[in-house]
């Protein structure tokens, strides 16, 4: 860890390289990072642009410690200093997660038979907020994305696409955090819901939050990025993101 300044990022990547190594395939490697370098700042979002299978989703991945980098550096401010994520332990792994980056992913994946209600609170019971405190800031949330009440108490496995998505984000944005990682938030989404998900992360950015996000809708990219870095496309193809690394 290193100190940080006044003027420190909340997100720093140097020199970011990663190859899957597809073990069932022969051993046949994709590349699909090459030294990419990036910094995002306190009250900034920022938009990851390319085409499908550029590495967009790999970096989102990388950061949140689900992908292991193959050199480089990313650092996630944590604490009053700056955390390397690429050799972090397990531990720290967990505690960034717990109070530095919240991730959310086109994929809602819980426990199964466990209410709505209590996965979006969950994040905030971990940080020490009362059970029933926090379910109340659960149901105020869900409620703003427009999740109807008589599905609060049942499971998002049951849910459709668009409900389990608004879960998703609900349990991203529940739990203020310094970074904020948004692969697609709004693919599943109609105009209506993706409008509050706009407003939602408006308000983390004017919280203070960094947030680094895959945007494919230039209407919601629009509205909420500051900027946008492009990612230079290869013959090359990321992984599905919802299978483990190779």
């Amino acid at each position: 860890m290193t100190a940080m300044t006044d003027t420190a990022p909340i997100l720093e990547i140097r020199d970011l390289t990663k190859t899957f190594v597809l073990h069932t395939r022969g051993g046949a490697s994709i590349p699909v990072l090459d030294r990419f370098s990036l910094s995002v700042d306190a009250g900034e979002c920022v938009a990851l642009n390319g085409p499908s299978g550029v590495g967009k989703s790999t970096v989102l991945r990388l950061i949140y410690g689900n992908y292991r980098a193959g050199g480089g550096e990313i650092r996630v401010r944590h604490a009053g200093r700056m955390v390397a994520v690429t050799d972090a332990e397990p531990r720290r792994l967990i505690d960034l997660r717990r109070h530095a980056v919240a991730y959310v992913s086109q994929f809602l994946r819980v426990i199964p038979r466990v209410p709505a209600l209590d996965i979006v609170a969950a994040p905030l019971i971990a940080l020490g907020c009362d059970a029933l405190e926090a379910q109340a800031r659960a149901g105020a949330l869900l409620a703003r994305l427009n999740l109807p009440e008589r599905l609060w108490t049942l499971p998002p496995a049951t849910f459709s696409g668009g409900e389990q998505q608004r879960v998703n984000v609900a349990v991203g944005l529940i739990a203020p955090r310094p970074l904020l990682l948004l692969d697609e938030p709004t693919a599943s989404l109609d105009a209506g819901n993706r409008a509050v998900v706009i407003d939602l992360v408006r308000e983390a950015v004017a919280g203070g939050a960094a947030v680094l996000g895959i945007f494919h809708d230039p209407m919601v990219r629009e509205a909420i990025a500051d900027r946008a870095v492009a990612l230079s496309a290869r013959d090359r193809q990321e992984p599905d993101q919802q299978a483990g690394e190779p």
